[in-house]
């Protein structure tokens, strides 16, 4: 292929549909290593029948849609508005109540409403969580940390300051919890690698976590695509490094 017949394979990926938190458009474009844990695994001894259950940053809801979870006791807040639109066609017809939300420090629940409070992905406010959370409720988290793609967001992006993202790794997160005297239950951080197998599953993905990539495009990129490009076709993938962390806690009774 050209220069520019790459350009704009890479451009079509760049504007591709993306809905929810759906990125089964790279099916058999892309691999992940094992984390040593699974969030589902993580979640289902707190849940049950009476469990009240929020779900922070729902996306598109398909996450919480596969705990089968609570009818008319289940909850779940999302700030995008393409994914609220979709979340308010399908999570009310399995019982979910959607909450639009723009500021993690006001969250439109009453105080001690929720045994349960999950987020997958999505940022928070210690202080609200605790607030929202029953005595002895629960928070499970499982978060990208600071150095996430690291390397691949320094090679796209050299602009971006030194210190982007510095604060997001467990000891943090978890000193914040400790702070407003919750129980550490479990806390585990990890680094897993990702590969791509072709430039455009990388474009479409980078595009989609833009909070980690802020500002990219396939244009202000083009070189750094190029010289991909030529490192896939030498090595037959594309390789970055996931960091992540998952934290249990529970709020004194």
């Amino acid at each position: 292929m050209t220069k520019e017949e790459y350009q704009a394979q890479w451009t079509a990926e760049e504007q591709a549909f993306f809905q929810g938190w759906d990125f089964s458009h790279l099916d058999g474009r892309w691999e992940e290593d094992p984390l040593p844990w699974n969030y589902r695994e993580e979640l289902e001894p707190y849940l049950n029948y009476r469990t009240v259950l929020l779900d922070m940053g729902t996306g598109g809801g398909e996450f919480l849609l596969s705990l089968n979870p609570p009818r008319g006791r289940t909850y779940a807040t999302e700030g995008y508005f393409p994914n609220v639109e979709l979340c308010r066609r399908r999570l009310p017809i399995h019982g979910i109540e959607l909450r639009q939300v723009f500021d993690d420090s006001d969250l439109p629940f009453e105080d001690g409403m929720f045994d349960l409070v999950i987020n997958r992905d999505e940022s928070y406010d210690p202080d609200e969580v605790r607030r929202i959370l029953k005595p002895g409720g629960y928070f499970i988290t499982e978060q990208p940390g600071g150095r996430d793609h690291e390397r691949l967001v320094r090679f796209l992006l050299p602009d971006l300051p030194e210190d982007f993202r510095d604060e997001l790794d467990l000891e943090h997160a978890r000193r914040e919890l400790e702070e407003r005297e919750f129980t550490i239950l479990k806390a585990m951080e990890a680094f897993r690698s990702r590969r791509f197998l072709d430039v455009g599953a990388l474009v479409y993905f980078v595009k989609h976590v833009e909070w980690e990539f802020p500002g990219f495009s396939v244009k202000k990129c083009s070189e750094q695509l190029e010289a991909l490009q030529k490192q896939l076709e030498q090595d037959g993938f594309l390789e970055s490094r996931e960091h992540w962390y998952l934290l249990a806690a529970q709020k004194p009774e």
